[in-house]
């Protein structure tokens, strides 16, 4: 058999060996491309559904789930239950987190790929309420719930998985590689619906549940990978040395809430950044302005593919200027992006608003990339992985599950105190001033929060403790 080059040699020589039972010196150029594989299908499954749940909550999960006369109500409706998914992730991210620090990064993606393939795949099965009365709401939230525990702990599991395999001083570039199934991900998602939407009211027929059957098939390549992956190296040494903590949530309390803060306030741009532009501005361009039809899964599309050059780029940015100057310079293009984008949405031209929202998610594609290396490079190696689980999906609450929410209630608001139609179009002042705060809380969190780039991720201490 040909002799795989390791990652060490690869890289001359820059992975560092400080246990002989064990090392990423281990880690065959093979293992690193099969771990990047890994952990991109398993996100790209996660935000398929997460951009098929976007789209269908914005435009047909109203009237098949949640019927109103009021379109408004329904809309509301529809991404309460879209934010009762953001609800349950963090319950998913402290189980699985604190599974993943005690049995390992690859039992617990397992566990989460097959719980979030299956639960995205009962939607498509699921009866709406025209034939089922109370009972298809109740459904949908239900497997939207087992769909938010398996989410709550898969892409922090990616992002610590693709950290720990990575060469210290290629680490931004790696850890960036699986938030591509990201993109890939809300690619599918979107062109599926593109295809869909041309061809009728989907809502008016079985095409609908389509998208959320073809999950199975992500499920089984994904399973069919991850079977083959070896632990991550950091784990592993951990084992060895005998310093595995048996309460890795009680240990990341009592001793990283200072850093848990940071990653909370980080994420309040990007993860608001995110739930805002890919969901609530699709659901405005359609009620507020009339752009309806194929109009927002377009913009998703086009945005996913400005976001593939994107991230890659970001990572390799990242290893060269450190992560907290790259997360802070894409978190200011949010802030100052948020008045001009919302306005070019208000106005109802399609390629403007098509185009502008391809603009504003490259803030967010950029956070989102730093993000790869910079989270689990603030926590130590006993609880890394609930440290960005926890962190990343308390965050995923109270800023990328309750941002539609919010917003469709401001939306509905401004509707009924403003006159009407035009007042629905004028939301768009409080919507731009809504994503303006969260990014400047973005901004501002980046200057408490100390630069990782390099840094030994076999150590037991926080970035914040190591100095």
């Amino acid at each position: 058999m040909k002799h795989q080059p390791t990652i060490a040699a690869a890289d001359n020589g820059l992975a560092r060996n400080t246990n002989t039972n064990t090392s990423r010196d281990d880690v065959t150029t093979r293992d690193l491309y099969r771990a990047a594989w890994a952990a991109s299908l398993g996100s790209a499954l996660e935000y398929y559904d997460f951009a098929l749940y976007n789209l269908a909550s914005a435009l047909i999960f109203g009237p098949l789930f949640f019927p109103s006369s009021d379109p408004a109500i329904g809309l509301i409706a529809s991404f309460g239950a879209y934010f009762l998914g953001f609800a349950i992730r963090p319950v998913g991210g402290i189980i699985f987190g604190a599974l993943g620090d005690r049995y390992g990064r690859k039992f617990v993606l397992m566990a989460t790929i097959l719980l979030m393939g299956v639960a995205s795949t009962l939607i498509g099965l699921l009866p709406t309420y025209a034939s089922a009365g109370i009972w298809a709401p109740v459904l949908l939230v239900g497997c939207r719930l087992l769909q938010g525990l398996g989410a709550g702990a898969e892409q922090a599991g990616a992002a610590v998985l693709m950290a720990e395999y990575a060469p210290a001083k290629r680490r931004g570039y790696f850890a960036a590689l699986p938030f591509m199934g990201v993109l890939l991900g809300t690619v599918m998602a979107a062109a599926i619906y593109f295809a869909l939407v041309r061809v009728e009211d989907i809502s008016q027929s079985w095409l609908w549940r389509v998208p959320f059957l073809l999950s199975v098939l992500i499920i089984a390549v994904a399973i069919w990978i991850r079977l083959k992956l070896k632990e991550s190296p950091s784990f592993t040494k951990l084992e060895a040395r005998h310093q595995i903590n048996d309460s890795p949530l009680k240990h990341l309390i009592r001793h990283s809430k200072p850093t848990l803060l940071k990653v909370i306030g980080m994420r309040m741009a990007e993860n608001g950044g995110s739930s805002i532009y890919q969901s609530l501005a699709i659901s405005y361009m359609a009620t507020a302005t009339g752009l309806k039809g194929p109009i927002g899964p377009v913009a998703l599309l086009l945005a996913g593919v400005s976001g593939a050059v994107i991230i890659p780029l970001t990572g390799k940015l990242s290893d060269r200027f450190g992560r907290v100057p790259v997360y802070r310079a894409f978190a200011l293009y949010q802030l100052l992006l948020a008045y001009p984008t919302w306005w070019v949405l208000s106005q109802g031209n399609a390629a403007a608003s098509v185009a502008m929202l391809c603009v504003a998610l490259a803030g967010v594609w950029g956070m989102f990339a730093t993000q790869g290396a910079l989270l689990p490079e603030l926590f130590g190696a006993q609880h890394r992985y609930a440290g960005v689980a926890v962190g990343r999906e308390v965050s995923a609450v109270i800023a990328g599950g309750v941002a539609p929410l919010i917003g469709a209630s401001i939306i509905a608001w401004a509707t009924a105190h403003w006159g009407g139609s035009e007042g629905r179009i004028l939301a768009w002042i409080p919507l731009a001033s809504y994503v303006a705060v969260l990014s400047l809380i973005g901004v501002v969190t980046t200057y408490y929060t100390p630069e990782t780039r390099g840094r030994d991720l076999d150590d037991l201490r926080d970035a914040a403790d190591a100095g």
